[in-house]
């Protein structure tokens, strides 16, 4: 999650107006507006390859993958984000804004890391079309694909190289390598050192 902007108590149609006229992406997560942080290459090289399988393999289905400039409503929560990834097989929506997901993905990084696997995440599972999240660390080669399993249930499977796993919410088989494609994982991270207690 970004830092926190001096605007708290905005409403949703508040936020939408000022940030059509934005320089920088914000999202608006429950009355809150936060800006959104640059990200790192193998961020964003990472996104990029499941971005291109998606895009490519979902041609002329009817549904669409889009990258991190589109935001994603959460209506039930008040939200909007900008997943790094997503799915969506709206018809005629708005250009700008998608109201409904099948798939999204998310990079994982230090710092947002906490955030995406738990409160985002809640608000994601309120989406009503949401079948699958894809959580892709990009410092180690790892991926946890959560999968709807009932009305509040969901089965968490986990991926290393070597390995194809199945988005069944698109019907497409991803091998991990494609994944983490052109990605050095010997390169520094780039991450500031933490403290050692």
């Amino acid at each position: 999650m970004g830092l926190a902007l001096e605007k708290q108590g905005t409403t949703l149609e508040e936020y939408l107006a000022w940030e059509s006229v934005q320089e920088t992406k914000n999202e608006f997560v429950d009355g809150e507006i936060f800006a959104m942080v640059g990200v790192r290459d193998k961020h964003n090289t990472v996104g990029g390859n499941v971005y291109m399988a998606l895009r490519a393999h979902l041609k002329g289905s009817g549904c669409k993958a889009y990258a991190s400039d589109i935001k994603l409503l959460v209506e039930a929560a008040q939200s909007v984000f900008y997943p790094d990834v997503f799915v969506t097989c709206e018809q005629n929506s708005d250009p700008l804004i998608k109201k409904d997901a099948r798939l999204i993905v998310e990079v994982l990084s230090p710092s947002t890391e906490a955030y995406d696997r738990g409160r985002k995440f809640g608000f994601y599972r309120q989406l009503p079309g949401l079948a699958e999240y894809l959580l892709i660390n990009c410092f180690e080669p790892r991926v946890e694909l959560f999968r709807r399993a009932g009305e509040s249930q969901w089965l968490l499977q986990e991926f290393v190289p070597g390995q194809s796993l199945h988005l069944e919410s698109v019907g497409l088989y991803l091998p991990v390598d494609a994944i983490y494609e052109e990605v050095d994982f010997s390169e520094p991270t780039g991450e500031p050192p933490q403290d050692v207690v």
